[in-house]
């Protein structure tokens, strides 16, 4: 999987979805960015979070499995190499889906923050709907529901300050191009999402947590 994703990290950094959107502007805000606060960026991919929130003022350490993806630290998720409470805050955006162990990656954000954990993902729609994405992108785990979503954070020991539902629309070509999916693999994952596509475009219900220590 890590290599696989160094090369797809162009594809990611020039991701429309990835690069903008209300649930992005959401996660930084929920960071509570500004002069003097720390930021961990978990999974960063692109570096989108990461640059809204030193445009913002923080001071962001970015993390990600994939080396190409130029983080300043290669770590998984579920092995945080930074001492606890080391952070603020500690982020992470539409990259949970893709954690081999979610529950051990959520404890280890709280236990490097000293006060909030945002996680933004998407979420659950079906089985056939997850077997379209896993196609599509074998590295895909698995998207939560929202009351899964919450175990992980009490599990974690984090009391939920908010949390805000989002649908984002995606557009199903660039998707399938961003990983190379194509021919006889593209037309399956089009029939499997059957009626949530429409005139090319699919609605991606996504969910923003913030989670307090």
């Amino acid at each position: 999987m890590t290599d696989l994703w160094s090369d797809r990290a162009d594809a990611y950094r020039h991701s429309a979805i990835h690069a903008a959107g209300e649930d992005l502007d959401l996660v930084v805000e929920w960071c509570e960015p500004g002069p003097g606060v720390t930021v961990l960026d978990v999974a960063t991919g692109g570096g989108h979070v990461a640059r809204r929130l030193r445009e913002a003022g923080a001071t962001v350490v970015t993390t990600d499995p994939a080396p190409g993806m130029g983080a300043d630290t290669t770590a998984p998720a579920e092995s945080l190499p930074f001492a606890d409470g080391s952070f603020d805050a500690v982020a992470c955006r539409l990259a949970a889906h893709h954690f081999a162990d979610v529950l051990t990656a959520v404890k280890e954000m709280a236990r490097v923050a000293r006060g909030r954990v945002v996680i933004c993902d998407n979420t659950f729609v079906s089985e056939s709907s997850e077997e379209a994405d896993r196609l599509r992108d074998p590295s895909h785990v698995r998207n939560y529901g929202e009351a899964e979503w919450e175990s992980f954070f009490e599990l974690a020991g984090l009391t939920i300050a908010e949390e805000r539902h989002f649908t984002r629309p995606l557009e199903i070509e660039p998707w399938l191009a961003r990983v190379e999916c194509t021919g006889e693999d593209a037309a399956r994952v089009r029939e499997l999402l059957g009626d949530r596509v429409v005139d090319g475009w699919m609605p991606l219900p996504t969910l923003v947590l913030k989670g307090v220590k």
